[in-house]
């Protein structure tokens, strides 16, 4: 359960976020620190001014010279508003600083994250739930943001005035001053009582939160299936579990939260009436004073004592009231820094892919325009580079593979698809299929065996340069927010319009966005929800086309067109394919049918493998799912 959970309050993340924040801004953060001292230190001054002039009023009162008190108050009051304007000046300053550091830092933050997030391997999206993920750039953004521009600033200030207004204290009386310590004391032992409960469960609040909003985003982008499963009873109470256990642990720290102004509050009045009484009793009894400025008790000791106790007080309650936006800030940074933290896709290859043309020897050389033809650099033992033409031979050799350590989920696969042929999986769901797609563009490394592209070890290439030759379409196709053509240039950013009309046009995408309200123009948004699941499959093919690479992977590419769409895209899809090697998944055997080779897969093992006719001579799997006596699930 959730509630049972054991989570310590973050320890560590301050430190490192003070380092981060002098990171960005080596310059004007200490500015703006001593701006935040100048006014903290300014404010602790007034009680000075008031013990002077009730002084110089006692002095006066007994000579009778009030045209020379007149002179002295008015010196000191001058000096007083000339501290305030100074402290004012400090305080617009500090203020402007801040918002500058604050919303920079948080964009600097972001920024780290996201490119932090672009380098994570695809595991790291299959076992993180999206909407939690996307809880670091709001919520804990946002507690951060609280901390940064108010809740650090008002601890630092209030901080600041409860040492400077401690050693004034000090200075006058030092047996007041003990009292005020004793005060101290007990509030700083509630301090760490409530605030300690308060923080552990703002720690559990932040976490809650962002699984509260994961479920949301898994609903929403399933609302259809609960709609069509009549599961929205069920999604409601899904929803309450998660959203309770929110509630109990936001509830718990709140509460906590709210009872220590109250109890600091009234530590503060008990502490303001004893300083009174042993003022008072000072006085009275004529007792001397103890103190570095070594002054006698007088009215003008114990009245600005007073105004400095209540001062004092004060600060200590915003300092204890800002502690827990401080820990709610440092549970969201916590969070932040764990994803910053996340260890990059790991990436030893040396070999890259590179534009290249025929020299006069009829080798190849590396040239900087694009040729069209492209050819792995390789670097050599003894310093000097080799080039291979890239010509798209893929070569499995008893790959085993697990998605869990000592859980192999394809056991012993051994394939090779020459250039240009079209090799097809067929196979039951969970046959491990798209897992061998996956693991040509490295989205997951194996566990044993060897992948061999062109004669070279896969894992020497480096992943960015073996994607670009890859194109790939997947069943689940994502659109971004654009227009129809920027979705298409996606497959490569520097193709011009014509090429991505082009590719369309191969696609058999051109007829329907010629129909759309702005052609190619129009704006896309939601992953296209204006269009249809086979529309937006036809773009996801054209903006495989528009990339032209050697190798294509199909996954399931045409399982959500219909029969009357996939006769019209087939034409474009054999031309897509002319040429290049082609690994195709596919449950419509139709498809495959002409295929160079077809792998039929069976819990993780390639059970049989020839061509249609070869298949259907064995009378095996494949004949009986060809033949409709085994279905595919």
């Amino acid at each position: 359960m959730p509630g049972k959970e054991k989570i310590k309050a973050p320890k560590g993340v301050l430190g490192r976020l003070i380092r981060t924040l002098f990171g960005f801004y080596p310059v004007l953060l200490p500015v703006t620190l001593g701006c935040i001292l100048l006014n903290a230190v300014v404010s602790s001054i007034p009680s000075v001014f008031m013990q002077n002039v009730i002084a110089v009023v006692e002095q006066h009162w007994q000579s009778g010279s009030w045209a020379a008190a007149g002179r002295e108050i008015m010196r000191l009051t001058a000096l007083l508003a000339l501290f305030y304007i100074v402290s004012l000046i400090a305080g617009v300053v500090y203020n402007q600083l801040m918002a500058v550091i604050t919303q920079g830092s948080l964009a600097k933050l972001r920024k780290k994250m996201f490119n932090g997030m672009q380098d994570l391997p695809i595991r790291y999206f299959d076992t993180h739930n999206h909407g939690d993920v996307m809880s670091y750039y709001t919520n804990d953004i946002d507690t951060l943001r609280q901390m940064i521009s108010q809740s650090i600033p008002q601890l630092i200030l209030s901080g600041v005035v409860v040492l400077t207004t401690l050693g004034i204290m000090l200075y006058y009386s030092l047996w007041m001053a003990l009292v005020v310590v004793a005060g101290v004391v007990c509030m700083v032992l509630v301090v760490k009582k409530v605030g300690g409960g308060s923080a552990k469960y703002f720690v559990r609040q932040q976490r809650a939160l962002g699984q509260t909003e994961g479920f949301i985003e898994e609903m929403m982008n399933g609302q259809k299936v609960v709609k069509v499963f009549c599961h929205e009873r069920e999604a409601e109470k899904g929803f309450d579990a998660i959203n309770d256990a929110l509630f109990d642990d936001a509830s718990k720290a709140h509460r906590y939260a709210n009872m220590l102004m109250p109890v600091l509050n009234n530590i503060g009045y008990v502490l303001y009436v004893a300083v009174a009484l042993l003022g008072g009793a000072l006085l009275l009894s004529g007792a001397p004073n103890v103190s570095i400025s070594g002054l006698g008790f007088s009215i003008s000791i114990v009245v600005p004592f007073l105004n400095m106790t209540k001062q004092f007080a004060g600060n200590v309650s915003q300092v204890s009231n800002q502690l827990n936006a401080v820990i709610m800030g440092l549970a969201g940074a916590q969070r932040i820094f764990a994803l910053i933290d996340e260890q990059p896709e790991a990436d030893g290859g040396s070999v890259t892919l590179v534009n290249a043309k025929e020299d006069a020897d009829g080798g190849l050389v590396e040239c900087g325009e694009r040729t069209n033809v492209w050819a792995w650099k390789q670097p050599q033992k003894d310093g000097g580079l080799a080039y291979t033409r890239l010509a798209g031979d893929v070569r499995f050799a008893d790959v085993d593979f697990a998605y869990v350590e000592n859980e192999n989920v394809l056991h012993n696969i051994s394939l090779y698809a020459k250039p240009g042929q079209k090799i097809a999986f067929v196979g039951s769901t969970g046959a491990g299929k798209t897992t061998i797609t996956n693991l040509i563009n490295r989205f997951y490394d194996i566990a044993d065996g060897k992948i061999r592209y062109d004669g070279i070890n896969i894992n020497k290439i480096k992943k960015a340069d073996l994607r670009r030759s890859l194109g790939i379409v997947l069943q689940d196709t994502c659109l971004f927010t654009g227009t129809v053509l920027e979705n298409i240039r996606y497959g490569r950013l520097e193709a011009s319009d014509e090429e991505c009309i082009a590719a369309a046009q191969l696609a058999g995408a051109h007829d329907f966005i010629t129909r759309l309200p702005q052609g190619y123009q129009t704006p896309l948004s939601g992953n296209g929800a204006s269009l249809s699941q086979g529309q937006r499959q036809l773009l996801a093919i054209a903006r495989a086309a528009v990339a032209d690479p050697p190798v294509m992977i199909l996954d399931e590419a045409t399982s959500s067109i219909d029969t009357r769409t996939e006769a019209i895209v087939q034409q474009g899809m054999d031309a897509l394919m002319t040429g290049r090697t082609v690994f195709v998944i596919a449950h419509r055997l139709s498809t495959v049918q002409n295929s160079d080779a077809i792998m039929v897969l069976d819990h993780g093992r390639i059970i049989e493998r020839g061509t249609h006719d070869e298949l259907l001579a064995l009378k095996g799997t494949y004949y009986r799912l060809y033949t409709g006596a085994l279905e595919l699930d």
